[in-house]
């Protein structure tokens, strides 16, 4: 038999109970859908998560205070000591070869006022000179204030590009004065678009001086005491192939400063690489469980095809021994049950892929979470598909072959 002519037989035989069939598919058009979704979810939060951490600039390395032993793999864990101070930023810049910028983060909250507008909980970010460099940032109109600036604890402001637009509109905000809190600070310039990064808007920030925050808009009555502790340093390097050589540097530097052994300073160094790294092993191995889960749905429908084809076989016991008594070799009626057990399971792969499209699509619009259909993930789950259509419908079809005509043509 021809095998145009055993696909067409076996379309046949598929359409001629539709509900049946639809039903079969179910489970593969489960198991295909959950593939590609779980999948999407998996590798969405693995490229927002590393988004979040390329966006914060390039050639980074973090000094972290207050860690104790253990960490993430990748770390310079130490323990003890008295933690990081804000001179050590100047330091880490001015001693350590291979360093193109340093920043130092301290954050507040505050009431911003300029002229008739009124912003309540704007975002203020005291910050350093480093820090458009650092974070890849550019300047629109005007300039990043200094080092001198932050030295003399000079009360400028640089404004994110929506906070200009909210307080000014259209009108040139360079020299003008915006009220932060009780704080009357000059505004010397705008930076460009920036976008939001992680749940961070960029945009929607003021920069000032870090030591105007510490003197000016730090909180609690202990933070003013000990207000150039510093929690996290972002270090810019020229070249990540020297990582590990600046890394030693910035251990030997820190140590020094602090008068203590490298192996007491409580100080975690990591790199972005580090935490892309963590990041990955973590999602990877959410990714199989995923996976995993996805495949015991087609398993299932697996399962459903060689049932409907048992029952299938049963019902046209007849039908087969008079394909065979007219010429039907063995072999044409395994191929035609195979051809039907195929056509099931890619059908149903088929229309899998597009529930699976859709279903990504939808939950990433219902939900917070960021979806990404991976090619990888169709290939896998259209050829576990027709594999699983092939293996299990291999048993009803080789059945099906072995029947003998005689009893075929007298079954009722």
């Amino acid at each position: 038999m021809k095998p145009l002519e055993i696909l067409r037989i076996s379309w046949e035989a598929v359409g001629r109970n539709k509900v049946r069939s639809i039903l079969t598919m179910l489970g593969i058009i489960i198991g295909v859908a959950a593939v590609i979704i779980m999948v999407a979810i998996s590798a969405g939060t693995e490229a927002t998560i590393q988004e979040n951490i390329t966006g914060l600039g390039s050639n980074l390395i973090f000094v972290s205070s207050g860690f104790s032993r253990g960490g993430m793999p990748g770390m310079a864990v130490m323990g003890g000591g008295d933690g990081l101070v804000f001179d050590d930023a100047t330091a880490i810049l001015e001693n350590v070869n291979g360093v193109s910028a340093v920043v130092v983060e301290q954050n507040s909250s505050q009431t911003v006022k300029a002229g008739s507008s009124v912003l309540d909980e704007v975002p203020i970010q005291g910050t350093t000179p480093g820090f458009p460099a650092v974070r890849d940032m550019e300047m629109a109109v005007g300039r990043y204030f200094n080092q001198a600036e932050v030295d003399r604890k000079t009360k400028v402001a640089v404004l994110g590009s929506t906070l200009a637009e909210e307080l000014f509109g259209g009108e040139n905000p360079i020299g003008q004065v915006v009220t932060v809190g009780t704080a009357k600070l000059t505004v010397i310039g705008v930076l460009a678009e920036k976008g939001t990064v992680g749940e961070i808007d960029y945009d929607s920030r003021l920069y000032t001086p870090i030591t105007v925050v510490f003197q000016r808009f730090t909180d609690s009555f202990f933070a003013r005491i000990s207000g150039d502790r510093v929690r996290m340093i972002y270090v810019k390097i020229n070249d990540n192939k020297a990582v590990d050589s600046i890394i030693l540097q910035i251990k030997l530097l820190l140590a020094k400063r602090h008068d203590t052994a490298l192996d007491d300073l409580s100080v975690t160094i990591t790199t972005q690489q580090d935490v892309i790294s963590a990041q990955e092993s973590t999602t990877a191995a959410f990714r199989s469980l995923l996976g995993w889960v996805a495949g015991v749905s087609l398993l299932v429908g697996g399962i459903g095809i060689m049932n409907i084809m048992l029952v299938s076989v049963t019902e046209r016991t007849r039908e087969i021994g008079i394909r065979q008594a007219v010429g039907a070799a063995p072999s044409d009626i395994l191929l035609q049950f195979l051809t039907e057990a195929l056509l099931l399971s890619v059908i149903g792969g088929v229309l899998g892929m597009l529930a699976g499209f859709g279903g990504a699509w939808l939950f990433s619009r219902v939900s917070d979470m960021r979806t990404v259909v991976m090619p990888a993930s169709i290939l896998l789950a259209f050829g576990s598909a027709a594999t699983v259509g092939v293996f299990f419908g291999f048993y009803p079809a080789s059945k099906a072959a072995q029947l003998e005509p005689i009893e075929a043509l007298r079954y009722e």
